[in-house]
C-alpha cells in the first residue's frame, strides 16, 4: 500500500513538475521581496505569512489529494472496503500488561522489528546515495536565481522521490509475498481444529455410534414385542429364527421378527413364553432370514414351503382347542425349499 501511495505522489510531481517549480519560484519571490513601507508596518510580515501559506498549500494540494485517493482506492483494489465497528468498541484486554508483554517479545513481533530495520537501512541507503550523487547541485543552489534553483530543486526532489519509489518496490516485492503467505498460514487449521469443525458438521462420532446403537435397541425391542402376535416361529434350531404372522386380510405370512445366535434364541424363548409354535425347519429358515426382510410378507417362491408350516401350525391349534379329543397333527419331515433359496445349501 505504500509503495501504491508513493508512487501516486510521484506520478503527480512528473506531471505538475513545471507547474510546480514556476509556482514555488513565486513564492519565493514574493516572500523575498517587500518595499519599504512594508519594513515598517508590524502586521505586514503576519499577512505576508499567511498568503505565503496559503499559496503553499495550494502548491501541495494536487499531491495531496492524489495521496488521499490513492490511500482510500488503494483498499478498494485490493478486496474492497471493510468497516469494522468493533475496532471501536472499548475493550479493556487491550490494556492488559501481561498480554502486551508476551506481544513484544513474541517471534511474530521479533519478525517485524527485524523487517523494520532492514527496510529503514535500505532507505536509508537509498537517501544517503540520492545526496552522494546530487550533491554538487545541491551546493550549487547558492549562486543559481530563484526560477533556476527551484527548477533545480523539483528536479532533486523527483530523483530522490523515483530513488525511494524503487526501494518501497524492492521492499514491496518482498514482503508481499511473505505477508500473503503469513496470512493464509494463520488461516490454516490445525489438526484438532478439523476434528472440531468435523465435530461439529458432522457430529460427534462417538455421540452418533450411541445414537444408532439406540436405535438397534430400540428396533430390537419393538421387534421383539412382536413375537407374541406370531403364529409360529421357524428355527434353524438354533443359529436362526423367524417369526411369521398371518391374518386374514393379508395376501401372506409376514415377517415380523428374524434374527441370529442369541436374537434368535431370545426370539425362542419368548415364542415358548407365549405359547407360540416353534418349528425347526432349518432350510426353511435360513431362507426367510436371507430373502425376507423385516416387516416383508415372504417371497412368492417360498409360498409352499410356508404353507405346509402353517397348515400344520392350523391344525396343532385345532388340536389343542379340542382338547385331545382328536388326533395330533404330524409335522411334515423335511420342508424343501425351492432350489437357489437356501444359502446353506450352497455353502
Amino acid at each position: 500500500m505504500a509503495f501504491l501511495v508513493m508512487a501516486s505522489a510521484v506520478a503527480g510531481m512528473w506531471s505538475l513538475g513545471s507547474w510546480m517549480s514556476l509556482h514555488a519560484g513565486g513564492i519565493m519571490r514574493h516572500g523575498l521581496t517587500f518595499g519599504r513601507d512594508a519594513g515598517f508596518d508590524t502586521k505586514a510580515m503576519g499577512n505576508v505569512f499567511l498568503e505565503l501559506s496559503w499559496e503553499a498549500l495550494m502548491l501541495i494540494a494536487p499531491i495531496f489529494v492524489l495521496t488521499v485517493l490513492a490511500v482510500l482506492l488503494t483498499p478498494f483494489l485490493m478486496g474492497g472496503w471493510v468497516f469494522s465497528a468493533s475496532a471501536l468498541t472499548l475493550n479493556l484486554a487491550r490494556l492488559d500488561p501481561v498480554a502486551g508483554f508476551k506481544r513484544m517479545f513474541s517471534m511474530q513481533t521479533v519478525g517485524e522489528l527485524v523487517k523494520a530495520i532492514l527496510k529503514s537501512l535500505l532507505i536509508g541507503g537509498i537517501i544517503w546515495w540520492v545526496v552522494r550523487h546530487e550533491q554538487d547541485e545541491l551546493f550549487a543552489l547558492i549562486g543559481q536565481q530563484v526560477d533556476a534553483a527551484m527548477a533545480s530543486t523539483g528536479h532533486m526532489l523527483l530523483f530522490a522521490s523515483a530513488a525511494l519509489l524503487g526501494g518501497l518496490a524492492i521492499i514491496a516485492a518482498l514482503d508481499v509475498p511473505f505477508q500473503l503467505w503469513q496470512y493464509y498460514s494463520r488461516l490454516k487449521m490445525t489438526k484438532e481444529e478439523v476434528k472440531q469443525e468435523n465435530k461439529e458438521m458432522e457430529g460427534d462420532p462417538q455421540l452418533k455410534a450411541r445414537i444408532r446403537s439406540q436405535q438397534r435397541e430400540m428396533a430390537r425391542r419393538r421387534m421383539m414385542a412382536e413375537v407374541p402376535k406370531a403364529q409360529v416361529v421357524v428355527t434353524n434350531p438354533s443359529h436362526f429364527a423367524v417369526a411369521l404372522k398371518y391374518e386374514g386380510d393379508m395376501a401372506a405370512p409376514q415377517v415380523v421378527a428374524k434374527g441370529m445366535n442369541m436374537i434368535a434364541l431370545k426370539i425362542r424363548e419368548l415364542a415358548e413364553e407365549n405359547s407360540v409354535p416353534v418349528i425347526e425347519a432349518p432350510p426353511l429358515a435360513r431362507a426367510l432370514y436371507r430373502h425376507a426382510e423385516l416387516g416383508d410378507q415372504i417371497p412368492a417362491t417360498l409360498y409352499t414351503a410356508v404353507a405346509e408350516v402353517m397348515a400344520y401350525v392350523y391344525q396343532l391349534n385345532q388340536f389343542l382347542a379340542g382338547g385331545g379329543k382328536l388326533l395330533p397333527p404330524q409335522l411334515p419331515a423335511a420342508i424343501a425349499v425351492p432350489e437357489g433359496m437356501d444359502p446353506g445349501a450352497a455353502e
